[in-house]
């Protein structure tokens, strides 16, 4: 499996950060770490075991990125609006500098003009990231794989909640989001899969809230709930890319 390291100074952060690209042609994807994940998880933990028919087969192109939750959704004791306004300059990171960087890549490796969308990828604390850019970055986002994620913000900040907050709390957004709201026309373009097992320390429920929100919009989602014995795993999380990722590609 063909691999690169880079390590790239932030304007959005104000620091260098690290990351890791996974193969060399293919549909550009955008893995994000569990909580407090550091972009070497994804071959750590074995992830790249799973992918590497995908990856090796030159179907999909995977950057691995770096989390800051110890600053923001993981910082519980500190302040609400300063942890907030970080993850805003975390999510500009990633819009403005990884995806383009990744973009760019994938053009120049697949001898593309330009390419539409990028496939955001995460597990856990991971997915609810991932969710919370597919949902607010349609424009740059095609395709959705959330497995075991919590879609409101409540679990990093409580019951604290201000415009940035309410912003990166997908269950408040999309709840809201009018009917004729011009991005669900652009989701229904595209793929997202939410899933989450109901075994031990899964919480469901915040998947089902989001993928009835979500349908009840018109929002095509594949919301899939797993039984009690899928626990909040990277066993499971194997599983269940094996199983979406075919229908994602």
């Amino acid at each position: 499996m063909e691999t690169k390291y880079f390590k790239f100074y932030s304007p959005a952060l104000c620091r260098d950060m690290e990351c890791k690209i996974y193969g060399r042609t293919g549909r550009p994807v955008l893995f994000i770490p569990c909580q407090d994940g550091r972009f070497f998880d994804f071959e750590n933990f074995g992830m790249t075991n799973t992918w590497a028919p995908w990856i090796d087969s030159g179907q999909v192109l995977v950057l691995a990125i770096d989390t800051i939750d110890a600053e923001t959704w993981s910082d519980t004791s500190g302040n609400p609006r300063q942890r907030i306004e970080r993850y805003e300059q975390w999510i500009r990171y990633i819009t403005d500098e990884a995806v383009p960087f990744l973009r760019q890549v994938a053009n120049q490796q697949n001898g593309w003009e330009g390419y539409p969308g990028v496939m955001v990828f995460g597990c856990s604390l991971g997915a609810t990231h991932a969710a919370n850019l597919y949902l607010r970055r349609p424009d740059l986002f095609d395709r959705l794989l959330a497995l075991s994620g919590i879609y409101t913000a409540e679990y990093g900040f409580g019951s604290y909640m201000d415009d940035l907050v309410y912003r990166n709390s997908p269950i408040h957004y999309m709840a809201n989001m009018p009917y004729n709201h011009p991005y669900i026309a652009q989701f229904n373009q595209k793929k997202a899969v939410l899933c989450a097992g109901q075994g031990p320390w899964e919480l469901p429920d915040s998947t089902r809230r989001l993928g009835d929100i979500l349908q009840a919009k018109g929002i095509s989602v594949w919301t899939d709930l797993w039984g009690y014995d899928c626990s909040h795993d990277w066993y499971w999380w194997y599983k269940q890319v094996e199983y979406f990722l075919p229908y994602l590609l």
